[in-house]
């Protein structure tokens, strides 16, 4: 896992030298193992390296004979398998990132197609004087880049281009209801107004500083529901599971997961101790607050039954306080999950042992594990109603103008099949083009990159992805449950994760905590200059004492958003804790 960046100067010119340190500096916590850059008339590649695979001979960029060259941030999963077929001797390195260079030269722009993994990558063809960027189906690796006159510049994060000078702090003002309303910003717009996303599963092609092409490769087939022999849906699911979890491990350095004690993890669980002689090395996160379910408890008691090597932490309120404003700062494509604390700090403690950590994310989203999922089949007479249909602030008239939240549609080449889809399909393809990209995987991949740290997904593996998104609807959905297939699949597999039995959703305190410092903290949070671009007078600071929960979600976003405009927008670095944080920019 790395971090890349680059630019096309349109006179043919070389950077400035202080703007590429700059450039490269801001993602330097992305690949703390090493550096380089090449050059080549007016284009520039830069690379940090987290070193995964082929410790020694993977350093980046690649280049070939053919005069064409290659950065990337990823993992190519199948590099075993593709590298039996290239038999030329071209090869440089035993590096998985190294096979999308050569996949280049005889596919051209179909090169996506042949492989397995998580990438964002960039190409430059100087024979064809053409810049190539693309990115995983999934979107599992980010991928952003500004447009001027002058020049085109790409990198894997917005605040590097930002720190280099090639695009300015300028908010996108429009996206913000966005982010307050749905906690995340979807699409191809970003927080900045001039910085721009590489959607997930997109290729463009650009030239002389103009995107002149863009293809596309879905994450998900276009077939509705298939008819299968329910009696071999476990099998199958086993089969697929094995497979994507056992190239998921392959590494050179250590690894661990994530541990929840929830389905998904509980699954990735039970499958790595069934692939690994040794213990599986398990980090799990709770609170030191009776408000909250304690996963601790349910993962304790799976992590044991296998015989992991088991690590837990415990949250405080003051580590809340204290660790908000860093983690703000890290997630410069804002994402007001709050599940992005236990995220964060889960890899503080995970990075001391290990480079590598996989987690459950995708496995909601392919086996219909939400309630919005099962809402969404029921007739409106009971209950039933369409995923997302309102924001988090309407009808609280907090905001001074009215916003609609994002609405996603699907790509044209999958929009032209979805016809055939379900209705739970289609709801479960908005989140793979919405909520799954633009927040779980901004989550991860920031909190992880933090410290340094990959996260892997193997839920979000083609074959398993194309196999669960089609599973007839009943094996998904059966009364009350969500993932019925994932979860019979478990209760055999491991039967101390307890798949059938009721479960409290995942929270994080965060109510509690700011209801606790309310009165202070609401005033604090409305004296903020983004805020009160934003919201009306005297409708902040009653947020943060009510007992609502609606209320109380909406103080969390208000208090991430203040952070993140702070560090982003007015460029203040995050000194002390919130209060310190919040009182040093409310007069800003």
């Amino acid at each position: 896992m790395c971090g890349i960046a680059g630019l096309v100067l349109a006179d043919g010119s070389q950077p400035l030298p202080k703007q590429l340190d700059r450039l490269v500096s801001a993602i330097s916590h992305r690949g703390p193992d090493g550096e380089g850059r090449l050059t080549i008339g007016g284009t520039t590649l830069a690379h940090r390296r987290l070193a995964i695979i082929d410790l020694q001979t993977g350093d980046q960029p690649f280049q070939d004979s053919y005069g064409t060259s290659l950065i990337a941030n990823g993992e190519i999963y199948n590099y075993r398998e593709l590298t039996e077929k290239i038999t030329d001797g071209v090869l440089s390195s035993k590096s998985d990132c190294e096979l999308p260079l050569h996949l280049y030269r005889y596919h051209g722009l179909a090169f996506t197609e042949h492989l397995r993994g998580m990438y964002a990558l960039a190409i430059h063809d100087s024979k064809r004087g053409r810049l190539v960027l693309a990115r995983d189906p999934f979107g599992i690796k980010p991928l952003y880049y500004v447009k001027n006159k002058g020049c085109f510049a790409f990198a894997s994060e917005p605040q590097a281009l930002v720190a280099a000078g090639l695009a300015s702090r300028t908010p996108c003002t429009s996206a913000f209801g966005e982010l307050l309303n749905k906690q995340f910003i979807g699409g191809r717009s970003t927080a900045f107004a001039e910085i721009k996303r590489v959607l997930p599963g997109e290729t463009l092609v650009i030239e002389e500083g103009q995107i002149i092409e863009k293809r596309y490769l879905a994450a998900l087939p276009s077939d509705g529901p298939r008819e299968k022999d329910f009696a071999g849906l476990e099998a199958r699911l086993d089969a697929l599971l094995s497979d994507s979890v056992n190239v998921h491990q392959r590494s050179d350095v250590p690894y661990g997961m994530f541990l929840s004690g929830g389905v998904d993890s509980s699954a990735l669980l039970a499958m790595m101790a069934r692939l690994n002689s040794k213990p599986v090395l398990t980090y799990t996160a709770g609170f030191d607050s009776k408000s909250v379910a304690d996963e601790r408890i349910q993962a304790r008691s799976v992590a044991k039954a296998v015989g992991a090597t088991h690590v837990e932490i415990t949250i405080t309120q003051q580590d809340f306080w204290r660790d908000l404003p860093a983690i703000a700062a890290a997630l410069d494509d804002p994402c007001a999950d709050y599940a992005i604390v236990p995220s964060f700090e889960l890899a503080r403690v995970a990075a001391k042992d290990v480079k590598v950590i996989l987690s459950g994310e995708g496995g909601d989203e392919l086996f219909a594990g939400y309630g919005r999922y099962r809402r969404a089949l029921r007739p409106r007479w009971l209950g039933g109603r369409e995923p997302r249909m309102h924001g988090l602030f309407d009808r609280m008239n907090v905001l001074r103008e009215a916003s609609s939240p994002h609405t996603p549609s699907l790509p044209d080449s999958q929009l032209a099949s979805s016809s055939m889809y379900s209705r739970l399909q289609v709801a479960q393809a908005m989140d793979f083009v919405d909520w799954l990209p633009h927040d779980l995987l901004t989550k991860l991949d920031r909190c992880l990159m933090a410290h340094g740290l990959e996260g892997r997904t193997p839920f979000l593996d083609r074959p398993l992805a194309e196999f669960a998104f089609c599973l007839p609807d009943r094996a998904k959905i059966r009364g009350a449950h969500g993932k019925w297939l994932l979860r019979s699949w478990l209760g055999k597999q491991l039967p101390a994760a307890k798949p059938f039995s009721r479960k409290r959703g995942f929270t994080v305190p965060v109510g509690e905590w700011i209801r606790a410092r309310g009165q202070q903290l609401g005033d604090l949070v409305a004296a903020q200059p983004g805020v009160k671009a934003l919201c009306r007078s005297g409708s902040v600071a009653p947020l943060f004492q009510s007992r609502n929960k609606h209320a109380g979600q909406a103080a969390w976003v208000l208090l991430f958003f203040s952070l993140w405009y702070r560090r982003h927008i007015l460029n203040l670095t995050p000194e002390g804790d919130v209060f310190d944080c919040l009182s040093s920019s409310a007069e800003c």
